[in-house]
């Protein structure tokens, strides 16, 4: 992982200038939260962030307003679960939206990137019961900046993959690989320095037109309605989420995820995004409630409910040419379920009561000896 140690990030124009100026606030912010110990956490985010700085996260955590919020009801239950926790970066960038169904360029600034964070499981973190092995979080930040500051946070985890890890799966199994969340295959993800305007300018103009142009257009009846050939190499390397999973190929993406996600919702449409921007050859999405749907199909191990929901979720992709080969895909699964009628953190509930169960006839039965490094629960 490119770890960066300071210095002038270069660009002369006053647009890139502020995009640089962006990107080194928040790559040297997550570099000391990287380096920080829990009681320094707040120091850490005032030196980046106003007082009344919002943080968007996971369901259950959801919207914090505030510095003393945000340490203490993120950061410091995180590091006390994973407390040599690291953030590894896979992707960097920065630039200014346009995220608007109309195309009128709302003018934020943002930068945002995705990764790993990675330590050992030492205490249970939201009512997960910690097994005491390294563990990976996928993690995806989006954040907002003005004159300089970081004014908002959009964090997205997949806390699902991580019950899935602790051996406490929420989710049927994925139909697609399992834990494929790799780093960008050309190895150019951290685009700490400035990016060609002109090749900018054309990854914006292709994720508008497959976005608003293409996913808007699904007729309800045939995956070719949407056109999506026009956008995704046929070789598509799509990353998705604990519950879906990875798919090495376009086919693999519209036979693993693609024709089950329409078939449960086939009327969805993508709503005003909170940020949609590009670099360079990435392109990024963040969106609370940016997806708007009505679930009529069945989707994983959910019947139909006719419920109307709204999905929270961030896309970032590459392209190469005029074609997308890449896809990073988060979607809060557990707020998603949650609003078919599905708790999932009282699926972990009944899962950790059946497996004390389980427990105490193994002990009953005298056959148990203990060992090294052993949990009970």
């Amino acid at each position: 992982v490119y770890i960066y140690q300071g210095g002038h990030l270069g660009g002369e124009e006053i647009t890139t200038n502020t995009r640089q100026q962006n990107k080194k606030q928040v790559w040297d912010f997550w570099r000391e939260l990287n380096n920080s110990k829990a009681e320094n956490i707040a120091n850490i985010i005032r030196a980046f962030a106003p007082e009344d700085i919002s943080w968007m996260g996971p369901y259950p955590i959801n919207k914090l307003i505030g510095i003393d919020a945000i340490t203490s009801r993120f950061w410091h239950p995180l590091l006390h679960s994973f407390p040599d926790i690291k953030r590894d970066s896979y992707i960097f960038f920065g630039g200014q939206s346009n995220g608007r169904v109309d195309g009128r360029l709302d003018g934020r600034e943002w930068v945002c990137g995705l990764g790993h964070f990675t330590g050992t499981f030492e205490q249970n973190w939201l009512t997960i019961p910690a097994n005491g092995k390294e563990t990976q979080i996928r993690w995806g930040e989006f954040c907002r900046m003005n004159e300089g500051k970081i004014v908002e946070i959009y964090m997205l985890l997949d806390i699902p993959d991580v019950m899935q890890q602790a051996s406490f799966p929420v989710l049927p199994p994925d139909r697609g690989a399992v834990g494929l969340w790799p780093p960008p295959r050309a190895g150019n993800g951290i685009l700490l320095t400035a990016q060609d305007e002109q090749e900018t300018g054309q990854s914006l103009q292709l994720i508008r037109a497959m976005i608003f142009d293409g996913l808007n257009k699904f007729d309800q009846s045939k995956l070719e309605s949407m056109g999506l050939l026009k956008f995704f190499h046929p070789h598509l390397q799509w990353y998705g989420p604990s519950g879906i999973g990875g798919c090495r190929s376009l086919k693999e993406f519209e036979k693993f995820h693609q024709k089950h996600w329409l078939h449960a919702f086939p009327e969805r449409r993508v709503q005003d995004l909170d940020a949609l921007f590009a670099e360079g050859s990435y392109m990024g999405a963040s969106g609370w409630g940016g997806v708007a749907a009505t679930h009529t199909g069945q989707y994983l191990d959910c019947p139909p409910t006719g419920n109307k929901i709204s999905i929270n979720g961030m896309d970032i992709w590459v392209r190469k040419g005029n074609r997308l080969v890449e896809n990073w895909v988060f979607v809060d699964m557990i707020d998603l379920f949650r609003q078919l009628g599905i708790d999932l953190f009282d699926r972990l509930r009944q899962s950790i009561m059946q497996r004390r169960q389980d427990e105490k006839r193994f002990f009953a039965s005298g056959k148990y000896k203990k060992r090294d490094g052993d949990r009970l629960l």
